[in-house]
């Protein structure tokens, strides 16, 4: 007689973005979703990559203080220019400079993701590679009035028409630049005890 597997311990993403709610479906587990009460300031001196691996351990453990019995998934991205932190423009004068601070330039964008459980804490960053073409100012116009990234970290989505604007992404994790970096996430959830299908 076959045993019925122990039931998982419930799965919460401690993020509001939609992008990571997309990605993380992608994983066919039941998760639910809860925004973390974090204070994304960047400390003095905190590089983008230190910015990065803090809020998204800070997530993950913000909202597993309030659901103690879950594994948490906390994640984080910083755009990353020569050592400056560029974090989501917000409106189109924001993205516009952000786009002409990066053309021509190879952009990290420093994506972290933390797992928090019981008795499990554990964060891992999957830096990206990103480099712009050198952009004409009509061309970042026609871009931001067509996708309007107003939300994304370095005012481009690779995964639509930001595309365009790139002459190469480097990246281990292909999920990355998008904003979870699923094959660093499912091996944390593992180690956090979560059978994967």
């Amino acid at each position: 007689m076959l045993e019925s597997p122990a039931p998982q311990r419930p799965l919460v993403l401690g993020s509001t973005s939609r992008y990571r709610r997309e990605l993380l479906t992608r994983l066919h587990l039941p998760f639910t979703v809860a925004a973390p009460a974090v204070d994304e300031t960047p400390l003095p001196g905190e590089t983008p990559r230190t910015l990065a691996l803090r809020l998204a351990l800070a997530k993950a453990q913000a909202v597993a203080a309030l659901q103690p019995k879950a594994i948490v998934i906390g994640s984080d991205q910083v755009a990353d220019l020569h050592g400056q932190s560029l974090g989501k423009p917000g409106n189109h004068e924001r993205a516009t400079a952000q786009l002409r601070q990066m053309r021509g330039q190879t952009v990290v964008f420093q994506t972290a993701v933390a797992v928090v459980a019981p008795g499990f804490s554990q964060v891992e960053l999957a830096p990206v590679q990103v480099r712009f073409r050198d952009l004409s100012d009509a061309e970042i116009e026609r871009y931001l009035r067509a996708e309007q990234p107003y939300d994304c970290a370095g005012s481009a989505k690779s995964e639509g028409l930001g595309i365009t604007l790139l002459d190469a992404i480097d990246s281990d994790d292909p999920t990355a630049l998008i904003g979870l970096p699923l094959i660093r996430t499912s091996r944390l959830l593992r180690a956090a005890g979560l059978v994967l299908p």
